[in-house]
């Protein structure tokens, strides 16, 4: 096996123009890890946050001054190269899928047992690629802190997204009625995924149209808790990812006001049960992964560059060909 490989890397903080593909060290795995050999990885938020440094808030994770991990990508999907002298889940040639915290956007991924999972036969490796970043954090919002029950009202605000796409398709396996925040040109697309009916944001504002919700769960961030306020039941629920220490303890003080709470949502990775029950949704087809665009390797900038443009029809993957 060669010890060097092909990775977009990046040294300091700033737009994706700063990332650059070059030779590095293949991982040198723990005994609790398996080599993965990349054939997709898909472009996440968190990226760009890592990428960027801001909110300053990330760097309390990616590094305070500048990257301590120099290559990004939290998803992917790819073959079990090696394992660990501990590993008993995988062995060689296995096609895996799962989430890491840094390292995906690399022919090669040294990645923790736990945060891997068999890839269904039903998925290809774009899909599998496609998933746990946004397919988790979707999970969380909508079965932790949303606790959507059945025939409950979960109005998903950017339904048409990586993170919206997964959020309609589990809020409808977890059997509430979904209604998908979107625009004119996507609004096809979040009904063909289950959506029971679709607003258009540049027709109507969801916030003043009479109606009421269980849950709203704020994928874009772009409503905030004093908006929506008036648009959720008694002891409904408003989620957003627009996370930062201010704003949950002015959104957590302002709810404590009524019936009606807002619950931020702070990154969190997958754990195994999480991934087992989406992995059991993938296989069942409740939930299939949509991808807008792919790029190849070398041009991971114009991908990070396009998510940034806020347009982007489910995920936007990488592929190693």
């Amino acid at each position: 096996m060669e010890s060097a490989m092909k990775a977009m890397v990046y040294h300091e903080y700033g737009s994706p123009d700063n990332l650059e593909l070059g030779e590095v060290e293949m991982p040198a795995i723990k005994d609790d890890e398996v080599l993965v050999k990349v054939h997709a990885a898909s472009v996440n938020w968190l990226d760009w946050h890592f990428l960027t440094g801001t909110p300053f808030l990330a760097r309390f994770m990616a590094g305070l001054f500048k990257p301590k991990n120099q290559v990004l990508g939290i998803d992917l999907a790819g073959e079990v190269e090696a394992v660990g002298g501990h590993v008993t889940q995988f062995q060689l040639g296995d096609a895996v899928f799962g989430s890491s915290s840094h390292g995906c956007f690399a022919e090669y991924a040294g990645i923790p047992e736990d945060d891997l999972v068999t890839k269904p036969v039903n998925l290809t490796f774009e899909e599998g690629a496609s998933v746990f970043g946004a397919a988790a954090t979707a999970l969380h919002a909508l079965n932790g802190p949303g606790g959507i029950q059945p025939g409950q009202k979960a109005l998903i605000n950017g339904a048409s997204g990586g993170v919206g796409t997964f959020a309609v398709q589990i809020a409808k396996a977890l059997g509430a009625e979904v209604i998908g925040i979107c625009s004119t040109r996507n609004a096809n697309m979040v009904r063909e995924i289950g959506a029971d009916q679709v607003i258009d944001y540049t027709q109507e504002n969801f916030t003043r149209n009479g109606e009421h919700y269980d849950l709203i769960f704020d994928v874009v961030a772009k409503r905030s808790f004093s908006e929506c306020k008036g648009a959720l039941k008694r002891q409904g629920i408003y989620i957003t990812t627009a996370y930062s220490p201010a704003l949950a303890l002015g959104g957590l003080w302002k709810s404590k006001t009524g019936s009606k709470k807002m619950v931020p949502l702070p990154p969190k990775p997958p754990n195994k049960k999480d991934q087992d029950y989406i992995k059991d949704l993938l296989e069942s087809g409740k939930i299939i992964p949509v991808i807008d665009r792919t790029y190849p390797l070398n041009q991971i900038p114009d991908a990070l560059w396009y998510l940034e443009k806020g347009h982007a029809r489910g995920k936007v993957v990488i592929t190693m060909k």
